[in-house]
């Protein structure tokens, strides 16, 4: 299950099914769409999906409190979250958002790490008017004029946003506040882990496999998703997203591994910024390698 309607990032799970690597692992792929992060967790930790693709962090939110999650790989090393409107409004920088409506979607990986980059630039909610509603809704309401930013992922909504005006979109990035938070990765859960080990290794080895192959042939991997979903998007536009999505995959440490090799310290600071900012309870920090392992990632 993916962490929403399909767009541009996910494409590597498309291009893997359609070129077959799931199926030399053993694996018959269905890939369902999803409703938010915080939705896809909850799916996982009820066994409903074996796999999840979701933001790291709102899992290691669910993790602390409870919920049997981990992640046997962390895609996004950097976060593509972002607050953004139509580049025309010139609103490019965090103190341009007060006396502004942004329209977010409570329970999706935004919402919840929103608080962290308001404390991070030094802003109040109530500075500004908060439209809430679902996915449709949130571009509905930026492309209406209604609202005049929305809380999207900066390879997502603003492409969206673009097929639907022909507009340029500019985000403002929580990233660029220090927020330096992975992002999107693999979820299991923990009996997933423990009872099914060889599953999840052919998982990751494949999941590794196919997002190295997207890598290397963006427009291919865009038509293997417009091969499953002719409506997911248009090809420009998801591929200008997928593209957007790859940097995303390394930081400096990593730039020369193969995807999925998240460091130590990059999860480490990631769980102290929930702690410290996000309302993550301090316990979290003590064991940041409870959240992830790079166990069941192929050898080399």
């Amino acid at each position: 299950m993916l962490n929403w309607y399909v767009y541009g990032e996910h494409a590597p799970f498309f291009y893997g099914k359609q070129k077959g690597l799931y199926a030399a692992e053993g694996i018959e792929l269905e890939i369902q769409e999803g409703r938010g992060s915080a939705v896809t967790i909850q799916a996982v930790a009820a066994k409903t999906v074996q796999f999840g693709y979701a933001d790291v962090p709102t899992m290691i939110r669910a993790a602390v409190k409870g919920a049997p999650v981990v992640s046997p790989g962390v895609l996004l090393q950097t976060s593509p979250m972002s607050v953004m409107g139509f580049a025309e409004k010139n609103i490019r920088k965090p103190a341009d958002l007060k006396g502004k409506t942004v329209a977010t979607t409570p329970g999706d990986s935004m919402s919840q790490i929103w608080p962290l980059y308001l404390k991070k630039i030094g802003l109040k909610e109530s500075e500004m008017q908060i439209l809430s509603g679902d996915a449709q809704t949130k571009l509905n309401a930026v492309i209406s004029g209604q609202a005049d930013l929305l809380l999207g992922y900066s390879m997502d909504q603003s492409m969206k946003i673009k097929d639907a005006t022909g507009k340029s979109v500019y985000p403002i990035m929580f990233a660029d506040a220090g927020i330096h938070l992975v992002s999107s990765g693999v979820i299991a859960h923990k009996d997933t882990l423990k009872n099914s080990a060889d599953l999840v290794r052919r998982f990751m080895s494949a999941t590794t496999k196919s997002v190295e192959a997207a890598e290397k042939d963006p427009a291919g991997a865009v038509k293997a998703v417009l091969a499953a979903l002719p409506k997911a998007g248009k090809p420009e536009t998801l591929q200008e997203g997928f593209e957007l999505t790859i940097p995303l995959y390394r930081t400096a440490e990593t730039k020369d591994k193969r995807p999925f090799q998240v460091t130590d310290q990059t999860m480490a600071d990631s769980v102290a910024l929930l702690v410290e900012y996000g309302g993550v309870d301090a316990s979290a920090a003590k064991d940041p390698k409870a959240f992830y392992s790079r166990d069941f990632l192929p050898a080399n």
